[in-house]
């Protein structure tokens, strides 16, 4: 065990003997799991939020719902929960909300998978992006993630016009039970599921079991599911297998609990992926972490979503970049973007939507939750921690190959990120130059200008 902590209560227990695997990018991360799904012999449950029917595959499979049907046939329990915006989170995103031309689209393909839909409260969203594959088997395999079937797959090296860095985790072992766990909860307590709209090829009535035993161990890492859930919007608090009883019905905040441990326990470095800025309760503990020396990378899209570009614009507006501005007074605090070389031979912007965290090359979160206040405070998501030293030394040199173009596996994790900041800055200075003959993708980006003109 490492000198990082982990929250003291929540649903799931940290379990040992896990076997994990990051899978980063959207192409490497769909073809694992459509060779999961295409070897499975009992089940395949996902849950989705943001969706397009046509987004296509890797490797000539066709849609997601290809995908399925094909499970289908060959006698799978294929189930899926999607969610349904309420009318103030309507617009958030493309959907498939169970809409009368949807459940058409359905029918005219002879869809016969079981779906249910879920609501979330307000203008938050059902953010967890899970696959289980064979759920309670031997062969029981989660992959927890960022990643909507909305955009281009994409291959390293090789971005299409919707160019986007993300992560999946494979997980098998006990772990997996849990994610098996929180399918049953929402599947059960799905908000639509008594509605004439609410779900598809199934009965309003039809419950699944919640697992009854945990999975083989399957490898060497410590590993906790952690969630976040709005107050109210499940009831049943039945225990995961060797866990306790847990108040659902009062929400939980394990993922920003675990955030904050990790944060304050950080000795040496803390690398940070999401695609959006820290809230000041995590802003305000990183400018501690600096504090006491740790090296921090924060990589953010280069070119943020449109409400932080209006915010830097409205008067008044840079109150919110407040403390960015705060952390970027530190020199071993590093704000990064990545972007990638376009035909016309310039850089274009990589949009970063991971959601991960390494620190001290001991410790790795990797799922759907952002550091924003809708993913902290509002959305249902899901992120799995690791202890694994050289799960996370692995995953941190893999990250760095691809932005910073050169291999870290000779530095210890603070060498890594002030190479990392070495080399994004010189690619600030040739950006400025017009000279786009980067090392690697990584550009440094001024935390005062943020949400304003891009660097290249």
């Amino acid at each position: 065990m490492t000198s990082i902590p982990y929250p003291a209560t929540g649903t799931y227990p940290l379990r040992s003997g896990n076997a994990v695997r990051p899978l980063i990018d959207s192409g490497p991360a769909f073809r694992r799991i459509c060779e999961a799904v295409e070897a499975a012999t009992a089940s395949v449950w996902i849950s989705i939020t943001f969706f397009a029917t046509d987004f296509r595959m890797p490797d000539d499979r066709g849609t997601l719902f290809d995908v399925l049907d094909r499970a289908v046939a060959r006698g799978l329990d294929v189930r899926v929960i999607f969610w349904r915006p309420n009318p103030e989170s309507s617009g958030y995103g493309q959907t498939f909300p169970g809409s009368p031309a949807d459940r058409e689209l359905l029918a005219a393909r002879g869809s016969r998978f079981r779906a249910r839909w879920d609501r979330a409260h307000g203008r938050y969203c059902q953010h967890q992006k899970i696959w289980l594959i064979d759920a309670g088997q031997p062969s029981e395999t989660a992959f927890v993630g960022g990643i909507n079937p909305t955009f281009k797959s994409v291959e390293p090296g090789h971005r299409g016009e919707d160019q986007r860095h993300d992560s999946y985790v494979e997980v098998t072992g006990p772990s997996a039970t849990d994610v098996h766990h929180n399918f049953v909860q929402r599947w059960n307590e799905a908000s639509e599921r008594h509605e004439a709209d609410g779900a598809w090829s199934m009965g309003e009535d039809e419950e699944l079991p919640f697992p009854a035993r945990v999975s083989a161990p399957r490898g060497d890492s410590l590993v906790h599911m952690q969630r976040n859930v709005h107050p109210g919007r499940y009831a049943h608090d039945f225990p995961t297998p060797g866990g306790e009883p847990y108040p659902i019905a009062e929400g939980e905040r394990t993922i920003l609990e675990q955030y904050k441990l990790a944060i304050d326990a950080a000795r040496s470095s803390i690398y940070i992926e999401n695609q959006a800025l820290p809230v000041p309760e995590i802003a305000d503990r990183l400018e501690e972490a600096l504090k006491r020396g740790v090296d921090v990378v924060l990589l953010v899209p280069a070119e943020p979503e449109s409400h932080v570009r209006e915010r830097r614009r409205q008067p008044g507006g840079t109150d919110f970049f407040a403390r960015l501005e705060a952390l970027g007074r530190y020199e071993h605090f590093t704000l990064v973007g990545i972007a990638g070389p376009n035909a016309s031979g310039t850089r274009s912007s990589i949009y970063v939507h991971a959601k991960m965290m390494l620190v001290d090359d001991e410790w790795a979160t990797i799922g759907s939750c952002n550091l924003h206040s809708n993913s902290l405070y509002g959305h249902t998501e899901m992120n799995a921690s690791i202890w694994d030293p050289a799960v996370v030394r692995s995953l941190r040199r893999e990250l760095l190959s691809e932005h910073l173009g050169t291999d870290t596996e000779a530095l210890n994790d603070r060498e890594a990120l002030r190479l990392y900041r070495s080399i994004a800055r010189e690619n600030r200075l040739r950006a400025a130059r017009e000279d786009y003959a980067w090392t690697g993708l990584a550009v440094m980006l001024e935390p005062a200008e943020y949400g304003g003109r891009l660097p290249f």
